[in-house]
């Protein structure tokens, strides 16, 4: 598998070696030179998730590693599921927060981790630098904890996540650095980007990255489209949208990533919250991100979009018009009006999964089948849930374990200086 850069196209690598980098020269995301064909799709969606997901992605690799390899760093990667559950007639939801940080992260995380172990040789150093707007963070630190020769540093916008989300990945020490950084989200992703760009800095400490542009990450969130398909029934797969809550946009390019490799999908729905970046930009056409507004769906508080570059390549590679983009951007108050009503309809949400169902519900025509993302288990945040349905929701075991753990975190500002002497230090 080659891939490509995509601020310079002549710079070409391989998938170990994309996995390894995070980005290439000039801050550019890697791209793959050329998407595979999967053949019969229907048979692949009889195939149960590993096997599955494991020849999706072998399709991807290609001969770098072999398939016994690649199932195997399926089969430790994903050891939970990606259930459909009915929220209404033909509507469901798309649960991906079964993995031990109870965020669709998980199988990104893990999968990037067995990547990363496949195609290191073991020599030199590898520090993972990321950025988390909530759940990265959580699902890239425990991918890692306790991994040889791994350090991972990861930043995230202090007061901006919401307190068992910050629990769940900065009480765990070892080889796991938590930086609160006084600023946004995007401070934290521009910091991330700064030290990439250092070269000296890249080579002293062994610099990758695990957020969604690193290409292994977002080929592991192709697969539960694959899932989510091959749970419904055959009747809904020529009229199937997808409701994408979108923050970053991984999400949505592994979505669009899994249609170009055959996956029957009539459209996909943009939903943001007030961060609207996107919307307006398909909408206008001129891309003027403001500044990032605070909201209930804070892992979505992303003005400049990271993944948006590898949407509009994809999009021109196939021939897709960016205007058959479905979107949509969402209020807190509405956000928690949708998830009231889904509450009354029997189906407990949180704010970012409400997000994309009301969009959704908004734009879902007859006759078609309507599949919304639910990114995280409505006890990630439960204070903002629990007051919009005015009653207690169940703690999960592993979120009432850290809830009582002692926060580890440095506080820094969002200064480069700064984050250059916290990556030294985690090399100690």
């Amino acid at each position: 598998m080659k891939l490509y850069n995509l601020k310079q196209h002549q710079e070409q690598v391989s998938f170990g070696q994309a996995v390894r980098q995070g980005l290439g020269s000039q801050q550019g995301l890697f791209f793959p030179s050329e998407l595979p064909e999967l053949g019969d799709i229907d048979a692949l969606l009889e195939m149960d998730f590993v096997s599955r997901s494991s020849k999706i992605l072998s399709a991807f690799i290609g001969e770098e590693l072999d398939s016994a390899t690649v199932n195997d760093m399926v089969a430790n990667a994903f050891q939970f599921g990606a259930p459909v559950a009915k929220v209404k007639d033909n509507v469901y939801a798309l649960e991906l927060f079964h993995g031990p940080t109870l965020a669709f992260k998980d199988f990104g995380g893990r999968f990037m981790a067995q990547s990363l172990a496949a195609v290191s040789d073991g020599d030199g150093k590898i520090t993972i630098l990321t950025a988390t707007s909530g759940d990265t963070g959580a699902a890239v630190a425990h991918a890692f904890y306790g991994m040889e020769n791994i350090k991972v540093v990861i930043l995230y916008p202090k007061g901006k996540i919401s307190p068992l989300q910050e629990k769940l990945f900065c009480t765990l020490g070892g080889n796991i650095t938590t930086v609160a950084v006084n600023g946004t989200f995007d401070d934290c992703q521009a910091l991330v980007k700064q030290a990439f760009d250092d070269a000296e800095l890249r080579q002293d400490v062994g610099l990758n990255s695990a957020n969604s542009i690193n290409i292994s990450r977002l080929m592991a969130q192709i697969c539960y489209y694959f899932e989510a398909v091959a749970q419904l029934p055959k009747a809904a797969r020529g009229e199937l949208v997808f409701s994408v809550p979108s923050g970053n946009f991984g999400n949505l390019t592994a979505g669009m990533l899994a249609k170009a490799l055959g996956l029957p999908v009539k459209r996909f729905v943009v939903a943001t919250n007030a961060n609207d970046t996107v919307p307006r930009y398909l909408q206008s056409g001129e891309w003027s991100p403001n500044m990032t507004i605070p909201t209930i769906s804070n892992a979505m508080d992303v003005s400049e979009p990271n993944n948006w570059p590898r949407i509009e390549e994809l999009c021109q590679v196939k021939g897709w018009p960016l205007s058959d983009l479905a979107h949509g951007a969402v209020s807190d108050q509405q956000a928690a009006e949708s998830l009231q009503a889904m509450h009354e309809l029997g189906y407990l949400c949180e704010p970012h999964g409400a997000i994309a169902y009301r969009v959704l519900d908004q734009q879902l025509k007859a006759g078609e089948t309507g599949l919304f993302l639910c990114t995280a288990h409505p006890a990630k945040f439960i204070e903002v849930v629990e007051e919009i349905l005015g009653q207690s929701i169940e703690l999960p075991e592993t979120l009432a374990k850290h809830g009582a753990m002692e926060l580890l975190s440095l506080e820094r500002d969002a200064n480069f200086e700064q984050l250059k002497t916290v990556l030294y230090q985690a090399q100690d």
